[in-house]
């Protein structure tokens, strides 16, 4: 499937984004997490596409092929950064996946922009940071500071994957690990800065799109974190990946697929 190539002009710079699909499809914009870029949505972007989507993957700001403005982010920025996406292409609506840091501004999104939405999809992402979960992030940027984001590349991998799951998909493997290290410093800091100052919590509720979140059921606090999101955002559904971690839409992809397709079989 032919898949074109563009640059869009954003608040922070040049964005890149990679365009499939129908182009009188309904417009989906997926965006991913931090240290990883629009690759990590390869395999759904082909299954939406197929479906008769016009499929958007947005490098985020400082990540992938995507230009880096100087940090500190705001989640804002990024939120921003998608209507800009919205605007390059002259799209009024579409529908948004986001999963980690792309889920987080997803929120934001969702209460600012909801005239550009048709629907949320929101996977492994929280709404609001609290001291204990911000606090790893300076060390983190301290090392990428001093050593480049390669020096995070392994741990990441580690902590979104599992050894285990590294050891058995070798390519996979390298395809993250490739992508962290190619991470822009400012870029990384940037974003890590925009998750620790993360505070939509108390502002969710106002989300009236249809909504679906998304959450490996491994992935350590982030499935009772929400599991309260469902409670506080009007109709939202939750679909817990038996199996997954961090990147469910990469370990259980068969099972995160079939979530997506319901999310969508449920707008129409």
């Amino acid at each position: 499937m032919h898949i074109e190539h563009l640059r869009i002009q954003g608040p922070g710079g040049l964005i890149a984004i990679q365009a499939q699909g129908p182009t009188d499809g309904p417009a989906v914009l997926m965006t991913h997490s931090i240290l990883s870029s629009s690759m990590m949505w390869i395999a759904q972007a082909q299954l939406l596409a197929a479906k008769g989507f016009r499929v958007i993957r947005a490098d985020t700001r400082g990540h992938g092929q995507s230009e880096s403005s100087a940090a500190p982010y705001a989640m804002q920025d990024l939120v921003n950064d998608s209507v800009a996406v919205l605007d390059g292409l002259k799209l009024a609506r579409a529908h948004y996946i986001g999963l980690s840091l792309g889920g987080m501004s997803g929120f934001g999104l969702g209460i600012a922009h909801p005239d550009r939405l048709l629907s949320l999809v929101l996977c492994d992402a929280r709404a609001d940071m609290t001291p204990a979960l911000a606090a790893p992030w300076d060390e983190r940027i301290a090392i990428a500071q001093s050593q480049g984001c390669q020096a995070l590349a392994l741990h990441t991998a580690e902590r979104w994957f599992g050894t285990t799951f590294l050891q058995a998909h070798p390519a996979t493997a390298a395809q993250f690990v490739n992508a962290i290290s190619q991470t822009s410093v400012a870029g990384f800091e940037g974003c890590a800065r925009a998750i620790q100052g993360l505070n939509y919590l108390p502002q969710v509720a106002q989300i009236r799109v249809p909504t679906t979140l998304i959450v490996g059921a491994n992935d350590g606090p982030l499935p009772a974190a929400m599991q309260d999101l469902q409670t506080r955002i009007p109709g939202a559904a939750l679909e817990v990946i038996p199996g997954a971690g961090h990147l469910p839409n990469i370990d259980q992809p068969e099972a995160f697929n079939a979530a997506l397709v319901r999310h969508f079989s449920q707008c129409f």
